[in-house]
Protein backbone atom coordinates (compact mmCIF):
# COMPACT_ATOMS: atom_id res chain seq x y z
CA UNK A 1 0.00 0.00 0.00
CA UNK A 2 2.56 2.24 0.59
CA UNK A 3 4.64 1.69 -1.85
CA UNK A 4 1.49 1.85 -4.39
CA UNK A 5 1.23 5.84 -2.86
CA UNK A 6 4.46 6.49 -3.05
CA UNK A 7 4.70 5.27 -6.55
CA UNK A 8 1.63 7.85 -7.34
CA UNK A 9 3.09 10.54 -5.89
CA UNK A 10 6.28 10.25 -7.65
CA UNK A 11 4.18 9.46 -10.94
CA UNK A 12 2.36 12.70 -10.23
CA UNK A 13 5.42 15.13 -9.04
CA UNK A 14 7.36 14.24 -12.05
CA UNK A 15 4.08 14.47 -14.04
CA UNK A 16 3.22 17.97 -12.30
CA UNK A 17 6.97 18.98 -12.60
CA UNK A 18 7.17 18.28 -16.27
CA UNK A 19 3.75 20.28 -17.22
CA UNK A 20 4.06 22.47 -14.35
CA UNK A 21 0.60 21.36 -13.09
CA UNK A 22 1.67 19.80 -9.79
CA UNK A 23 1.83 21.48 -6.18
CA UNK A 24 4.47 21.76 -4.21
CA UNK A 25 4.95 19.30 -0.75
CA UNK A 26 6.54 22.29 0.96
CA UNK A 27 5.01 25.55 2.13
CA UNK A 28 7.16 29.00 1.55
CA UNK A 29 7.69 29.44 5.28
CA UNK A 30 8.81 26.41 5.85
CA UNK A 31 11.43 26.65 2.98
CA UNK A 32 12.55 30.40 4.18
CA UNK A 33 14.91 28.70 6.50
CA UNK A 34 16.38 26.55 4.37
CA UNK A 35 20.04 26.74 4.41
CA UNK A 36 21.75 27.46 0.51
CA UNK A 37 25.29 26.16 1.05
CA UNK A 38 26.24 23.70 -1.59
CA UNK A 39 23.86 25.58 -3.64
CA UNK A 40 24.51 28.12 -6.34
CA UNK A 41 22.33 31.34 -6.38
CA UNK A 42 22.33 31.81 -10.09
CA UNK A 43 19.39 31.84 -11.36
CA UNK A 44 19.19 29.80 -14.52
CA UNK A 45 15.90 32.07 -16.32
CA UNK A 46 18.07 35.26 -15.66
CA UNK A 47 21.86 34.33 -15.47
CA UNK A 48 22.43 36.90 -12.75
CA UNK A 49 22.76 36.58 -9.18
CA UNK A 50 19.62 37.42 -7.51
CA UNK A 51 21.11 38.71 -4.57
CA UNK A 52 21.93 41.74 -6.69
CA UNK A 53 18.43 42.86 -7.41
CA UNK A 54 17.67 43.47 -3.91
CA UNK A 55 17.26 47.34 -3.28
CA UNK A 56 17.95 48.26 0.47
CA UNK A 57 16.98 52.34 -0.58
CA UNK A 58 13.64 53.45 -1.63
CA UNK A 59 13.63 53.98 -5.36
CA UNK A 60 11.45 57.21 -6.96
CA UNK A 61 9.82 57.15 -10.68
CA UNK A 62 11.16 60.47 -12.28
CA UNK A 63 8.89 61.65 -14.94
CA UNK A 64 10.29 61.54 -18.79
CA UNK A 65 12.12 64.54 -19.33
CA UNK A 66 12.54 65.71 -16.02
CA UNK A 67 16.07 65.77 -14.22
CA UNK A 68 16.48 64.62 -10.53
CA UNK A 69 16.83 68.16 -8.34
CA UNK A 70 18.62 68.43 -5.09
CA UNK A 71 17.58 70.15 -2.38
CA UNK A 72 18.62 74.38 -1.72
CA UNK A 73 21.26 72.93 1.34
CA UNK A 74 23.03 70.51 -0.90
CA UNK A 75 23.63 72.99 -3.65
CA UNK A 76 24.27 75.38 -0.93
CA UNK A 77 28.05 74.25 -0.94
CA UNK A 78 28.64 73.49 -4.20
CA UNK A 79 27.18 77.04 -4.29
CA UNK A 80 29.45 78.48 -2.54
CA UNK A 81 32.85 76.14 -3.06
CA UNK A 82 32.38 77.54 -7.19
CA UNK A 83 32.12 80.95 -6.03
CA UNK A 84 35.00 80.94 -4.26
CA UNK A 85 37.07 79.30 -7.38
CA UNK A 86 35.57 81.38 -9.40
CA UNK A 87 36.50 84.52 -7.40
CA UNK A 88 40.09 83.39 -6.68
CA UNK A 89 40.66 82.71 -10.79
CA UNK A 90 39.25 86.29 -11.41
CA UNK A 91 41.33 87.92 -8.96
CA UNK A 92 44.32 85.87 -9.72
CA UNK A 93 44.17 87.13 -13.28
CA UNK A 94 43.33 90.79 -12.00
CA UNK A 95 46.01 90.75 -9.75
CA UNK A 96 48.43 89.82 -13.16
CA UNK A 97 47.11 92.95 -14.66
CA UNK A 98 47.64 95.11 -12.26
CA UNK A 99 50.83 94.21 -11.12
CA UNK A 100 52.57 93.87 -14.59
CA UNK A 101 50.94 97.41 -15.15
CA UNK A 102 52.25 99.16 -12.08
CA UNK A 103 55.46 97.58 -12.22
CA UNK A 104 56.19 97.71 -15.99
CA UNK A 105 59.23 100.31 -15.80
CA UNK A 106 60.99 97.87 -13.41
CA UNK A 107 63.37 95.22 -14.99
CA UNK A 108 62.72 91.18 -14.35
CA UNK A 109 64.29 90.63 -11.32
CA UNK A 110 63.06 89.00 -7.90
CA UNK A 111 61.74 91.95 -6.36
CA UNK A 112 59.47 92.60 -9.13
CA UNK A 113 58.62 88.53 -9.07
CA UNK A 114 57.76 88.91 -5.63
CA UNK A 115 56.04 92.32 -5.78
CA UNK A 116 53.63 90.46 -9.03
CA UNK A 117 53.16 87.49 -6.87
CA UNK A 118 52.10 89.45 -4.01
CA UNK A 119 49.87 90.94 -5.98
CA UNK A 120 48.45 88.33 -7.45
CA UNK A 121 47.61 86.72 -4.02
CA UNK A 122 46.34 89.78 -2.83
CA UNK A 123 43.87 89.74 -5.61
CA UNK A 124 42.80 86.23 -5.65
CA UNK A 125 41.96 86.29 -2.06
CA UNK A 126 39.98 89.14 -1.52
CA UNK A 127 37.73 88.28 -5.08
CA UNK A 128 37.34 85.05 -3.63
CA UNK A 129 36.30 86.20 0.18
CA UNK A 130 33.77 88.58 -1.22
CA UNK A 131 32.15 85.88 -4.02
CA UNK A 132 32.30 83.51 -0.92
CA UNK A 133 30.10 86.02 1.40
CA UNK A 134 27.80 86.54 -1.49
CA UNK A 135 27.34 82.88 -2.25
CA UNK A 136 26.82 82.45 1.33
CA UNK A 137 24.04 84.84 2.20
CA UNK A 138 22.48 84.00 -1.05
CA UNK A 139 22.19 79.87 0.24
CA UNK A 140 21.38 80.72 3.42
CA UNK A 141 18.52 82.97 2.52
CA UNK A 142 17.52 80.37 0.11
CA UNK A 143 17.64 77.60 2.32
CA UNK A 144 16.11 79.95 4.93
CA UNK A 145 12.58 81.03 2.61
CA UNK A 146 12.27 77.35 1.58
CA UNK A 147 11.97 75.51 5.02
CA UNK A 148 9.56 79.02 5.57
CA UNK A 149 7.22 78.43 2.49
CA UNK A 150 7.60 74.33 2.84
CA UNK A 151 8.39 74.66 -1.28
CA UNK A 152 10.86 75.57 -3.64
CA UNK A 153 10.55 77.30 -6.73
CA UNK A 154 11.79 80.57 -8.91
CA UNK A 155 10.21 82.36 -6.10
CA UNK A 156 12.81 81.45 -3.09
CA UNK A 157 15.60 81.98 -5.89
CA UNK A 158 14.14 85.66 -6.87
CA UNK A 159 13.41 86.58 -2.79
CA UNK A 160 17.03 85.16 -1.97
CA UNK A 161 18.67 87.33 -4.39
CA UNK A 162 16.86 90.25 -3.71
CA UNK A 163 17.75 89.84 0.04
CA UNK A 164 21.17 89.39 -0.57
CA UNK A 165 21.94 92.61 -2.42
CA UNK A 166 20.09 94.39 0.09
CA UNK A 167 22.36 93.01 2.98
CA UNK A 168 25.14 93.65 1.19
CA UNK A 169 24.84 96.91 0.19
CA UNK A 170 23.07 97.99 3.70
CA UNK A 171 26.02 99.92 4.98
CA UNK A 172 25.65 102.81 2.75
CA UNK A 173 22.25 103.73 3.48
CA UNK A 174 18.60 103.53 2.82
CA UNK A 175 19.58 104.50 -0.84
CA UNK A 176 22.26 102.43 -1.39
CA UNK A 177 20.74 99.18 -0.06
CA UNK A 178 17.52 99.76 -2.29
CA UNK A 179 20.01 99.71 -5.43
CA UNK A 180 21.20 96.53 -4.37
CA UNK A 181 18.01 95.25 -3.67
CA UNK A 182 17.08 96.09 -6.98
CA UNK A 183 20.37 94.95 -8.92
CA UNK A 184 19.96 91.52 -6.53
CA UNK A 185 16.32 91.16 -7.98
CA UNK A 186 17.32 91.87 -11.69
CA UNK A 187 20.09 89.29 -11.55
CA UNK A 188 18.06 86.63 -9.59
CA UNK A 189 15.38 87.32 -12.10
CA UNK A 190 17.45 86.78 -15.37
CA UNK A 191 18.73 83.08 -13.48
CA UNK A 192 15.35 81.88 -13.16
CA UNK A 193 14.47 82.87 -16.49
CA UNK A 194 17.26 81.35 -17.75
CA UNK A 195 16.52 77.93 -16.21
CA UNK A 196 12.80 78.21 -17.51
CA UNK A 197 13.81 79.49 -20.69
CA UNK A 198 13.77 76.12 -22.68
CA UNK A 199 10.26 75.15 -20.49
CA UNK A 200 9.09 78.73 -21.88
CA UNK A 201 9.52 78.11 -25.38
CA UNK A 202 8.51 74.85 -25.28
CA UNK A 203 5.53 75.52 -23.69
CA UNK A 204 4.97 78.43 -26.47
CA UNK A 205 5.75 76.25 -29.55
CA UNK A 206 2.84 73.86 -28.22
CA UNK A 207 0.61 75.98 -27.73
CA UNK A 208 1.41 77.73 -31.31
CA UNK A 209 1.11 74.06 -33.14
CA UNK A 210 -1.89 74.02 -31.50
CA UNK A 211 -3.62 76.55 -32.64
CA UNK A 212 -2.22 75.82 -35.76
CA UNK A 213 -4.29 72.47 -36.16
Amino acid sequence: MDNNSQGSRGLKGGLGSLFGGGASEYSNAELAGVPLTGMSPISPYLNVDPRYLIQDTDEFIIPTGAKKLRGRFELAFFTIGSCCMTGAAFGAVNGLRMSLKETRDMAWSKPRNVQILNMVIRQGGSWANSLGCVALLYSGFGVAIEKARGAEDDINTIAAGTLTGTLIKSSGGLRSAARGGLAGLALSGAYALYNNWGHLTGSSSSSSSSRMY
